[in-house]
Order: C-alpha cells, then structure tokens, then sequence
C-alpha cells in the first residue's frame, strides 16, 4: 500500500462515527430490530457475539478505549497497518449492541478510501474464513491471519 494520509481517516471516523452508525443503522429501528436507544451511544451492558469465544470488554471501558482507538488510527503512518488494525480492534472493543462489524468493515474501508485504495468487500464464499481468521486475532491474539486475509482480498490491479 501506498502512503496517502490515511490519518485524515482517523480524525474524521472519530468525530463522524456516530452518526455514520445511526445512519447506517435507523432502518433497523423502523424494522424493529433494533430500539431507538440503541443508537445513542455506546453500549452500556455486556454484549456477547455468537460463535464466538471473544469476549468484548466491559462496556465501562468502551468510553476509555474508543479514544484510544482513534488515537492509534490518528498516529499510525502505515495505511495497511491502520486498515487492519483499525477493522480489528473496532470489532474487539465492540462498542455497540449491534452492527460492529459492519461499522469495522466500513471503518476499514474509510482507511482504505483515504489512502487511495478501492473499498475491499468479504465476498460471502470466503465469510467463514474471515470470521475465523478474526476470531484468532481476538482469541488467541494472533492478528497474523487476520492482516493475511484482508491482504489477499486487496486487488492487485490497484
């Protein structure tokens, strides 16, 4: 990957995210899958994800590590490493009660966007691998699967 500023994506995901989710999301509300106070903010109970051994932290943390978060997007120069590691620790914190991983793949592909690359989708025949390659790097800490698996979805035409 190329270097563009990719910092700039880090700045505007932490003041647009919010509202980047409540857009996303109202159509949930209107269906009634989700409640209104849902998109308020963070979450403010535990969340569990199913099939999976991750363990979002505590939501009393969410408010310590979001900032955080979006330190560490602000301050790394390498586009590829805040691509993975903005997609990974998003979905690691979980902030959210619902849409994490929509909200990391669109988080991703802000980085990708800013640093001059085409927005990168997990096709559904490889979502099993994406998952797991996930659930290794939340799991087991090993986020090695996870960087190889996005890379390889990266065009090589770009």
């Amino acid at each position: 990957m190329g270097q563009k500023d990719g910092t700039i994506a880090g700045s505007v995901a932490q003041s647009d995210h919010d509202k980047w989710y409540r857009e996303l999301f109202a159509p949930s509300v209107t269906a009634g899958i989700l409640e209104a106070t849902d998109l308020a903010g963070y979450r403010n109970h535990p969340v569990y994800i199913r099939r999976s051994m991750h363990v979002p932290p505590n939501y009393q943390a969410v408010r310590e590590l979001i900032p955080t978060f979006f330190d560490l997007l602000q301050n790394e120069k390498e586009p590829a490493v805040g691509v993975v590691l903005g997609h990974y620790f998003f979905v690691y914190i979980h902030p959210y009660m619902d849409g994490n991983g929509r909200m990391g793949r669109f988080l991703m592909n802000v980085m990708l966007a800013s640093s001059g690359y085409p927005w990168m989708v997990v096709p559904v025949e490889q979502r099993a691998e994406y998952m797991a390659a996930l659930e290794e790097a939340s799991v087991n800490h090993n986020i090695t699967p996870f960087a190889d698996f996005l890379a390889g979805l990266i065009d090589p035409a770009t």
